[in-house]
């Protein structure tokens, strides 16, 4: 959800490319709380953190806190942040309830990381 909502809401000034501790599918509740607001993550994959080993990044932001602890290190000037949220798909129960704890996590992510990115870009400024 994160990589879809920064490339939506910011694209031109960052672009986010997002992978896991522990990649999986992306799930079928994630994709639908997104086409709520305009958002297509349907083509979206999982993506390891292997995958990134080589590149550059500005910013590595980890949005769980597993994910903070386990997060290689990443070299070249890149700045670490870190915001923890729930994780939604550990929610155990009736798909509703799965549902609504999305649309919490995704709402609160979209404020999180725009606040952040837009303090970053002002502070590169």
């Amino acid at each position: 959800m994160a990589e879809g909502l920064v490339n939506h809401d910011l694209a031109g000034r960052f672009k986010a490319f997002s992978a896991g501790t522990d990649p999986s599918s992306v799930h079928p509740l994630a994709i639908g709380v997104m086409r709520e607001i305009g958002i297509d993550i349907s083509q979206h994959r999982s993506k390891s953190l292997d995958e990134f080993a080589q590149e550059h990044f500005d910013y590595v932001i980890t949005l769980c806190d597993q994910a903070n602890e386990s997060c290689p290190a990443f070299f070249g000037g890149t700045r670490r942040l870190h915001r923890g949220f729930p994780d939604p798909a550990a929610i155990k129960g009736e798909d509703q309830e799965k549902q609504d704890a999305l649309l919490m996590v995704r709402d609160r992510i979209r404020e999180e990381l725009e606040k952040i990115l837009n303090e970053e870009s002002l502070k590169g400024s």
